[in-house]
C-alpha cells in the first residue's frame, strides 16, 4: 500500500519540482541487542532529526524508513533509507557533501564514539526517484529473519509494537502525509469483523518435507 501510494504521488512532487535532484541515503549504527531496539530507535529518530536541522543538512525534503535486520548473535542491525531532494544547484556548488562529511554529520547528531557506515548515492540526472520505491519501501523486517528464530521474532514484535517506520519531513510533508500513517486498509474491515477469537500460530520446521509448516492453537 505505501508503494502504491508513493507511485502516484511522487510524480506529482517531480512535476513540482523539476530541477530538483535525488540522493538515496543509508544511515546506520553499531548492532545492539534486540532487547535494546526500541531505545535505539528513538534515539536513531532523535539524531536524525538533530541532523536536518544542522545548517549543512543539504535536504528541502525527505522521506525515511525504517528497517531491521537479524544481526551476529541475534543482535538486532537498525538503519534508516532515506529519499532527499537538494537544490538544482547542489552537485555543482559549496553546499555539496562528500560520503566523508555525512558520516561526520551523523556522527555528531547520534553523539557516537565511532565512525559509523552509511552509504549515500545520487539519482542520475534524468533520472527519478521512482526507482528507488521498491528499496525505500519494503518490509521493514525480512521474512528470513522473521521466521528464523520464534523468541527473536516475538521480541521484535514487542519491541516495534506502535513505532511508526515511515516519516516525512521538509517541503514533502505535506505532499506525503498519507505515507506516515499505517496502511489500515490492507484489512478490509469487513473480513476484521469475522475475527472472533484470538489465535496464536506457531510455524514448526519439518525436516523431512524440508519446509515450515504452520499449526494454530485456539
Amino acid at each position: 500500500m505505501w508503494k502504491a501510494k508513493a507511485y502516484k504521488i511522487l510524480p506529482k512532487i517531480i512535476e513540482q519540482y523539476p530541477k530538483h535532484r535525488w540522493l538515496f541515503l543509508t544511515l546506520t549504527q553499531k548492532n545492539v541487542p534486540i532487547t535494546e531496539l526500541r531505545s535505539t530507535l528513538t534515539d536513531m529518530n532523535r539524531g536524525f532529526q538533530r541532523m536536518s536541522q544542522l545548517k549543512a543538512f543539504p535536504a528541502v525534503g525527505w522521506l525515511r524508513s525504517t528497517e531491521v535486520t537479524r544481526g551476529r548473535d541475534s543482535h538486532a542491525h537498525p538503519h534508516f533509507h532515506c529519499l532527499l531532494m537538494v537544490p538544482p544547484g547542489y552537485f555543482a556548488g559549496q553546499n555539496y557533501i562528500k560520503q566523508s562529511g555525512w558520516v561526520e554529520m551523523w556522527r555528531k547528531s547520534m553523539r557516537l564514539d565511532y565512525n559509523p557506515v552509511l552509504d549515500v548515492q545520487a539519482v542520475k540526472q534524468g533520472g527519478t526517484p521512482m526507482e528507488l520505491i521498491p528499496e525505500l519501501l519494503k518490509y521493514c523486517t525480512k521474512e528470513s529473519d522473521l521466521v528464523h528464530s520464534r523468541e527473536w521474532f516475538l521480541e521484535l514484535t514487542r519491541q516495534m509494537n506502535k513505532m511508526r517506520s515511515i516519516s516525512t519531513g521538509g517541503v514533502l510533508k505535506e505532499h506525503l502525509k498519507e505515507l506516515e500513517n499505517e496502511p489500515e486498509d490492507l484489512i478490509g474491515k469487513d473480513d476484521e469483523a469475522k475475527i472472533q477469537d484470538e489465535i496464536a500460530l506457531y510455524f514448526g520446521w519439518k525436516r523431512k518435507d524440508k519446509q515450515y509448516h504452520m499449526v494454530s492453537f485456539e
